[in-house]
């Protein structure tokens, strides 16, 4: 059984004390392929770190985070697209909108937005994105650049039944799923149980939004199996199948 976990922040402080530990539990329970999205410039050199530690295992993005688009946001794009240039990433990630912490910041966030969607296109690359209380402005980008060239994950998607339907709707997109579906009167679950499983791919976002039993702790890529076994749940199948239809769905997106 081979486990895909499309999002983890495994790279991140709250793992310096144990990283090797949590890989070894992670692949030791099959999950296998780990994703590793950027956040700005401060997150570059350690998460090339890990990938070049487990280079079977990880494999990292490069873009600029929306709550990482700030005053000096140009810079730090120079900076995605220098990387960019200079050699192979899975994909452009993760980047979108985030009004949850800064509404003043909408209109940066946007044209970062914009341009990133636009080098992943050009580059023929997938791109992750990060949406919080943001669907709406999301989506009015994304419907004015449309087009067979747009392929990605929809980053730890919390949406309602119409919002997944629109992402579904761009041919090539997949929605992330983590820990949120385990999680009481959260919605997702109800949501999930009525997706087609050829749309999602499974994540954890760690070391953010641990499952049920782990809420409120720290997540780690190993704890991606109570996600699996909550989707399997739903559909009511097997853990192992689950496994099996979104690792395939993670390598229709990433191409490897």
């Amino acid at each position: 059984m081979i486990l895909t976990d499309t999002h983890s922040h495994l790279y991140a402080n709250p793992f310096d004390e144990d990283r090797d530990q949590v890989m070894y539990s992670s692949i030791s329970k099959g999950i296998s392929r780990i994703f590793l999205p950027n956040i700005d410039s401060s997150s570059i050199d350690e998460m090339l770190k890990l990938e070049k530690a487990y280079p079977e295992n990880c494999f990292a993005m490069m873009g600029l985070h929306p709550c990482s688009v700030k005053d000096n946001y140009m810079e730090e794009l120079s900076l995605v697209e220098n990387w960019l240039n200079k050699r192979e990433f899975c994909a452009i990630g993760e980047i979108g909108i985030d009004l949850y912490w800064d509404q003043s910041t909408l209109e940066i966030q946007q044209e970062a937005f914009r341009t990133q969607i636009n080098w992943a296109k050009a580059r023929n690359l997938p791109f992750v994105i990060h949406c919080r209380d943001a669907f709406n402005e999301i989506f009015e980008i994304m419907d004015e650049l449309n087009d067979d060239k747009m392929r990605g994950i929809f980053h730890c998607f919390t949406g309602n039944l119409e919002q997944a339907q629109h992402i579904i709707n761009y041919g090539g997109f997949k929605l992330g799923i983590g820990g949120v579906v385990t999680f009481k009167n959260a919605g997702l679950d109800q949501v999930v149980a009525q997706t087609d499983l050829k749309h999602l791919v499974l994540e954890t976002d760690s070391p953010y939004l641990a499952p049920t039993p782990y809420r409120g702790k720290r997540n780690e890529t190993a704890y991606l199996i109570h996600i699996a076994e909550k989707v399997a749940e739903l559909h009511q199948t097997s853990v192992e199948y689950i496994a099996e239809i979104t690792t395939s769905n993670s390598k229709e997106v990433f191409g490897f």
